[in-house]
């Protein structure tokens, strides 16, 4: 069983946010979360953060007014917003004397062994020049992520990959609950027990909004696939990474297989 307690002594993290965290109204968010990183990075932490929103950091470049709908045009509001998107966290990174890198995957990267080698072999690299990798989709000729999954899963793999101690998942809502967070019956669930098939919670469908896709669906999911590599997992929201930062307790916390 892997309990909290190793979130504070882990050495290598993959940390994932979406597009609604760091985009529209929610756009000041990037500010904390790049703080609570560099907190973390202080600490003497390797970290990697798998970063969404390209797409919605794009699309007013274009001239859209909400979530472009054919592929072709999602595909290049994601080319116009990564760049823009790198930059906006390189000058906050610049306050903490840190430096990004970043990496763009598929999941078919992740999956092709000599792909696999190759991207390991870099972000080893990089994190052992103490430099932060920011991963994304590489939106222009994948469409996994821009359909299904919100940068989810990605998230799993690179941890699993990289042999990360532990993956935190970053939402709008800061936990898992027993039913959609809008319903009153819901109630924050603290711990998941690796292979509990949490048949009591109503996970609900999928989200689709402006900006993103995912939800509870998607973030369970990607917990189960790095439990099972052994790498426990914390879903939370995006504003409380600077108190979980601090050792403060927070989020669901899901169980891994004991390797």
């Amino acid at each position: 069983m892997t309990t909290r307690d190793s979130l504070s002594t882990a050495k290598r993290i993959v940390v994932k946010v979406g597009s609604s965290s760091i985009s529209g109204d929610r756009e000041h968010q990037i500010d904390a979360l790049v703080a609570a990183l560099a907190a973390w990075h202080a600490a003497g932490k390797e970290l990697v953060l798998v970063s969404s929103g390209a797409i919605a950091t794009g699309a007013p470049y274009l001239k859209l007014s909400d979530r472009a709908q054919d592929l072709a045009t999602q595909q290049a509001a994601a080319a116009v917003g990564q760049n823009l998107l790198m930059g906006r966290y390189q000058k906050l990174l610049d306050r903490f004397s840190m430096t990004s890198a970043q990496v763009l995957l598929t999941v078919g990267d992740v999956e092709n062994d000599t792909h696999r080698t190759n991207a390991l072999r870099t972000i080893d690299r990089l994190l052992g020049l103490r430099i932060l990798p920011i991963v994304n989709e590489n939106d222009t000729v994948a469409t996994q992520e821009i359909r299904f999954g919100d940068n989810d899963r990605l998230a799993a793999l690179v941890a699993e990959f990289i042999s990360a101690d532990a993956l935190v998942l970053l939402s709008d809502v800061d936990s898992l609950f027993t039913h959609p967070p809008a319903d009153p019956r819901a109630v924050p669930i603290d711990t998941v027990a690796f292979n509990d098939p949490l048949e009591s919670v109503e996970l609900g469908a999928a989200m689709v909004n402006s900006v993103g896709t995912g939800g509870a669906v998607t973030k369970v999911s990607a917990a189960r696939l790095a439990a099972a590599a052994g790498i426990p997992t914390l879903l939370t929201s995006t504003t409380s990474l600077g108190d979980v930062v601090e050792g403060t307790v927070a989020g669901t916390w899901f169980e891994a297989r004991v390797k």
